[in-house]
């Protein structure tokens, strides 16, 4: 597979999870409004040190799972039924309750990055949803375990995982009084992306029959 693709598919599929508004990308929009933009893109650069890391861990995991498609044939069916049931959840179940205020104390740049990695790394999401999405782009034949493609696939996904948080670096006082970043819209956007990956899980299973 060409690793352009490849750089691509890590950049969209990491994008993706980090669209909604979270933890991450609203700290770095709180950070750049309060103490510049300077001080956002280094703690994202933070962040997304750890997300390669997260992400070349979970690719490791992935090939590990390959070679056992016995034991990826289960997960794919019960990964399906999880993601099914968060996007009924978060679309039809889900309250809205009050965001939270995140006021970041004034620090150094160099804090400002210790904190990205810090934040990021107790973000494990991105290692199941990684490691989900490589086998399922493997499935399809998109992907490969080899040594290139992996770190090609690791820096896309830091890549997109930057870009995110630069929109909501740069944005954010443009949207934050906007529907957007209402919890009942939050909820939403993670409800539509969890239907998407369950209807790719279900596509891969049908695809395997």
């Amino acid at each position: 597979m060409n690793i352009t693709v490849i750089f691509f598919l890590g950049l969209v599929i990491a994008l993706m999870g980090v669209i909604p508004p979270g933890l991450l990308n609203m700290t770095a929009a709180k950070i750049s409004l309060k103490e510049g933009y300077n001080r956002g893109i280094v703690f994202s650069i933070g962040v997304c040190l750890v997300v390669f890391l997260q992400t070349y861990i979970a690719a490791m995991f992935a090939r590990y799972l390959s070679n056992h498609p016995h034991t990826v044939e289960i997960l794919r069916q019960v990964a399906l039924v999880i993601f099914v049931l968060i996007t009924i959840y978060f679309l039809f179940i889900a309250k809205t309750s009050p965001k939270p205020d995140i006021e970041p104390d004034s620090k150094s740049k160099e804090s400002r990055f210790f904190q990205g990695v810090f934040l990021s790394a107790i973000n494990v999401f991105p290692i199941p949803y990684q490691a989900y999405m490589t086998i399922s782009i493997a499935g399809f034949g998109w992907f490969a375990f080899d040594p290139m493609s992996i770190l090609t696939y690791c820096s896309g996904a830091a890549m997109g995982t930057f870009v995110m948080l630069y929109v909501y670096i740069f944005f954010f006082d443009k949207i934050n009084n906007k529907k957007f970043t209402s919890q009942k819209n939050m909820n939403k956007s993670i409800g539509i992306i969890t239907a998407i990956v369950a209807a790719a899980t279900l596509i891969n299973i049908l695809l395997d029959l």
